[in-house]
């Protein structure tokens, strides 16, 4: 059996392209199983999270504005 050591060494002499399809698959394979229903239940939560945006747009940030704000908290946190 080849060590992961080994592996990795080979990976990394590939071009960068192969490197990235590599990592998606093996990323991929420590994905588990989706449960019955799961990308449906995702698609009804963003279609009520776009129905309430939409009916309440004062409710929305510009993100300008929301990348600052938290721009701002990560430099107030390192401080």
């Amino acid at each position: 059996m080849t060590s992961p050591k080994s592996v990795l060494e080979q990976a990394l002499q590939l071009p960068a392209g192969d490197r990235a399809g590599v990592a998606r698959e093996l990323i991929a394979s420590l994905d588990g199983a989706t449960e019955d229903g799961a990308d449906e239940a995702w698609l009804d939560e963003a279609e009520t999270r776009q129905r309430e945006a939409s009916g309440e747009p004062n409710l929305l940030e510009d993100w300008t504005q929301v990348r600052a704000r938290i721009a701002a908290q990560l430099r107030a946190a390192r401080a």
